[in-house]
């Protein structure tokens, strides 16, 4: 398979290249963080910003060329850290991201973009406002089994085709990104890519479960009546209009591709069984440990999805537009992200003797304890205009990067941080990786989606406040 082969190569030509001395290195490596300046930080902020405004500004150089700017911010580090601190402390923190968390983040994606992708809802429904409510409902919580990416792209055309006799169905669309590709995945870390970094950073499984429940069923639960009532408004207002031919008329609807159902179950249990099963096994692979449960883990994860490619039938796949360019494009951009992203953690981790002193106080009491709710709205908007998933981490390390006291005394902050890398990469077609891939289904359909700054408009009016509420009562 093209995209495993080019994670494979990409992780064992990091290995080879960087840090040939690595494992004979006898004493432990590091990044001085507390000595670092922000010029560290430089290629991480740059590399985002190409991101961000990269399909935007330079549609066709970035769509043909991402791999190699990607690939140039990340030189951009590699060398300057091998330079500074010596190829083996440059070459443990490369590999460090890229073996412990890279590789489980991306096998993942892959395994539910694979695995969901071979499972076609055929037939159509007409989208009256109580049936859009409801595939709406069902998708969100569809999104914290299956991911985000893996709701969103088995529940976008069967939402499409319900609505596409309807001269209102952008707002549709609209929502459909607000809950199925966003806070729909809130709830576990399968759901959303910045829980999994939580998970692969020593979260609980079932801890987003229990301490993001309230406040997704709320904002949740709001988004969604106001999507009702507008809904309601719009499709009376249709039945005065003149009647449009319905391009996909109704017929029964039925679920396809059957066999990877116990495919997806088996990905979750691999996931739980990493969680619980602990041999105390570890395999040093050039001055790095990666524990035998989470090789188990990645490798079953793996045999899953290639077993998915053989069973599911290729006229449901093409049926729903699979194509293995959006997971290559994340898998390309993601190994760029955790290499320029290793120097910001280092400084991170050192707190208020670190260069991002001031990014400390401004979530800091004055007692010393996080201020949850400026955790909250800085990791929700920044997750707005930069991919949610790195920015997760970065407000993780903030906090100070121990997952058990993260869990347990400052569960409410870890709590805010997560509620705000998910729940606000919904404000901007570039929150979430999801967001444009609907926005593009949407567009090539036919609907007449909102601009980058229309759909702002939409998040600004009825996210926005939503999240007020959401921070006054639980952050």
């Amino acid at each position: 398979m093209r995209v495993s082969k080019l994670v494979t190569a990409a992780l064992w030509f990091a290995a080879l290249a960087l840090c040939p001395q690595a494992a004979m290195a006898a004493e432990e490596h590091g990044l001085p963080g507390a000595t670092m300046s922000l010029w560290w930080a430089l290629p991480f902020a740059g590399l985002l910003l190409c991101i961000a405004s990269g399909p935007l500004l330079f549609h066709h150089v970035w769509e043909n060329h991402y791999g190699k700017i990607a690939a140039f911010w990340a030189v951009l580090v590699v060398i300057p850290m091998a330079a500074a601190f010596g190829i083996s402390t440059a070459g443990e923190a490369v590999l460090h991201a890229l073996l412990l968390e890279y590789m489980s983040f991306i096998i993942l994606l892959f395994a539910l973009f694979t695995i969901s992708g071979g499972i076609l809802v055929a037939g159509n429904i007409h989208g009256t406002p109580l049936v859009n409510t409801g595939l709406l409902l069902i998708g969100s919580i569809l999104a914290s089994i299956i991911g985000t990416t893996g709701a969103a792209m088995v529940m976008i055309r069967p939402m499409i085709r319900a609505n596409d006799n309807r001269p209102f169905n952008a707002h549709v669309v609209v929502f459909f990104i607000f809950l199925v590709a966003n806070i729909g995945g809130s709830l576990t870390p399968l759901g959303d890519p910045p829980l999994f970094l939580g998970f692969l950073r020593g979260v609980d499984f079932f801890w987003t479960t229990v301490h993001l429940l309230p406040d997704t069923l709320f904002v949740g639960g709001i988004v969604l009546a106001v999507f009702f009532v507008l809904d309601t408004i719009l499709h009376r207002r249709e039945q005065g209009a003149p009647k449009v031919k319905d391009p996909t008329p109704d017929k029964k609807v039925r679920l396809r591709g059957l066999a990877n159902v116990p495919l997806l179950a088996g990905v979750i249990g691999a996931i739980l069984m990493s969680a619980s099963w602990k041999p105390g096994v570890t395999f040093a692979i050039h001055g790095v440990g990666v524990e035998l449960q989470n090789l188990v883990r990645d490798a079953v994860i793996l045999v899953l999805a290639f077993v998915s490619l053989a069973v599911s039938r290729k006229e449901y796949r093409a049926a729903n537009g699979f194509e293995w360019g959006p997971i290559a494009e994340v898998a390309k951009l993601f190994a760029a992200i955790f290499i320029c992203i290793a120097p910001v953690v280092a400084i991170l981790r050192a707190g208020l003797d670190g260069a991002m002193a001031p990014l400390v106080a401004a979530v800091t009491l004055p007692n010393g304890q996080p201020n949850d709710m400026a955790y909250f709205w800085m990791t929700g908007l920044l997750s707005s205009v930069l991919d949610n998933a790195p920015t997760y981490l970065v407000f993780f390390e903030l906090a100070g990067g121990d997952p058990q006291h993260l869990m347990t005394e400052f569960a409410s902050t870890l709590a805010a941080i997560s509620a705000g890398a998910v729940f606000m990469g919904a404000n901007t077609y570039i929150g979430n990786a999801p967001n444009f891939m609907v926005y593009a289904i949407a567009r090539r359909q036919g609907i007449n989606m909102p601009s980058f700054f229309g759909y702002m408009l939409w998040s600004g009016a009825i996210l926005i406040p939503a999240f007020v509420l959401s921070s006054l009562l639980f952050f």
